[in-house]
């Protein structure tokens, strides 16, 4: 618990001050006047002031940060004061000021991407499980062990890569082409997948899955042999990796685990794969009790491989790589909202902090990169939610500036920008209640 709520403090502290920093940094380069850069909210534990007379301070609550402007010049200012403030720069330096924050985000989550792809991933590689019958998959002609390498003509080398490339197609329907390798000796051909739209519900079945896509078993490999065990005595060793048992080719861990057990005092025919070479294997489980039942044991771990491949690039390639993907990202998110607004998608996709801290604590005791693809993906949603034309967001205050734009450079009235922001509000509260009512539903469900 206090794992996942530092994980949650973290990222969300992490990401929300990178968007103050991102108005900060644009605002002091348009010469506005910056009053305070607080991390945290609330009561203020430390404070300091620069030369500028920016007072930099940590506040008691760690969920982010602000940066307190000088909107007007107090009656009497001197030039410079009057010329320092936010309201008296011209429209497009407060245009830059204000779109910097959700710029930043995705700045962020493109140099999060650009570092991973440098760094080097091991992802699971793209080979897939026998689809079921009926399924699109299945009707195309894709068949167990098939190893996918493209979607639409784009390549993909792993299977979290063609995960996202088939999001788009099976969010809005249609054709979709797929290029596989066959095995053994990799002959490529095309399948041409009909797929209808699905609802990305978080409580829903994989569309991935419904559609016949699903990635291969873990290969069932043995692990620490018994000495004095079935499995010794037969001659497998620690790092065999079963290729048929029973006559079941590619057998997953659980399935080779119950042909096991089902059959006590049974010879069991082996193939399995040592350093690359084929080898048959017969083995007889011995009958042990289990809870006031026979079942076989051979006196070894089993254990799960999943085949993976590195992916890495060059660094233009990785800079390419991260715009494009936070590009593309940004675009399925904005996408997904506009199917929640005409009822295409369920509203039940839009997630509070109670599920977005579960996930911050998952991901951080998967490993880091996992944590910072989190990090990306949360920051993207801070960037794009702000820049909805929302009063009282980011993007509500483009909005006004905008509609200034077209009047001529007469900025809406008080009256206009007052209602706006009450409407604004509303919105923002109505979606922050619906947010924390999915959390609140998927916890006590």
């Amino acid at each position: 618990m206090l794992f996942t709520l530092f994980a949650f403090i973290l990222a969300l502290g992490l990401l929300v001050t990178f968007h103050e920093l991102g108005h900060y940094w644009v605002a002091r380069r348009c010469g506005v006047r910056i009053l305070r850069f607080s991390v945290g909210f609330g009561p203020i534990l430390l404070r300091r002031h620069d030369r500028r007379g920016t007072e930099w301070a940590l506040s008691a609550i760690p969920l982010g940060g602000y940066v307190k402007m000088l909107d007007d010049a107090p009656p009497g200012a001197d030039a410079a004061t009057q010329r320092a403030a936010f309201n008296a720069q011209p429209l497009s330096r407060r245009v830059a000021v204000v779109a910097a924050g959700p710029l930043a985000n995705l700045l962020l989550a493109a140099f999060i991407y650009t570092l991973l792809s440098l760094w080097g991933v091991q992802e699971p590689a793209a080979i897939l499980a026998a689809p079921a019958a009926g399924t699109p998959a299945a009707q195309a002609g894709v068949q167990a062990g098939d190893h996918l390498t493209a979607v639409n003509g784009q390549a993909v080398d792993s299977w979290t890569q063609a995960r996202w490339q088939l999001l788009e197609p099976l969010a809005k329907g249609g054709q979709v082409m797929l290029t596989v390798q066959t095995p053994p000796h990799g002959a490529t051909r095309q399948a041409s997948l009909r797929l209808s739209a699905h609802d990305f519900g978080p409580d829903g079945p994989d569309p991935l899955a419904q559609a016949g896509l699903a990635l291969q078993a873990p290969q069932a490999v043995i692990g620490t042999v018994n000495a004095d065990g079935v499995a010794r005595q037969a001659g497998l060793q620690a790092g065999d990796v079963v290729l048929a048992a029973a006559g079941q080719e590619r057998p997953s861990v659980q399935a080779f685990v119950r042909i096991v057990r089902e059959r006590p005092g049974q010879t069991l025919a082996l193939r399995v794969d040592r350093q690359s070479t084929p080898l048959e294997l017969t083995l007889t489980p011995a009958a042990v009790d289990d809870a006031g039942q026979t079942v076989g044991r051979i006196g070894a771990l089993i254990e799960a491989r999943q085949p993976l491949v590195l992916v890495r690039l060059g660094p233009l390639d990785s800079l390419w790589s991260g715009v494009r993907h936070t590009w593309d990202m940004s675009l399925f998110t904005v996408r997904m909202m506009g199917r929640m607004v005409v009822g295409a998608v369920s509203w039940r996709n839009i997630s509070g902090p109670v599920t977005i801290a579960e996930y911050a604590g998952q991901t951080a005791r998967i490993g880091l990169e996992a944590y910072l693809r989190f990090l990306a993906l949360i920051s993207i949603s801070i960037g794009v939610l702000n820049l909805l034309p929302i009063p009282m967001l980011d993007g509500g205050h483009l909005l006004f500036y905008l509609i200034e734009a077209l009047r001529g450079g007469r900025p809406v009235s008080d009256r206009v920008r007052d209602l706006g922001l009450r409407v604004g509000m509303g919105l923002v509260f109505s979606l922050m209640f619906l947010a924390l009512f999915n959390d609140f539903s998927r916890l006590f469900r």
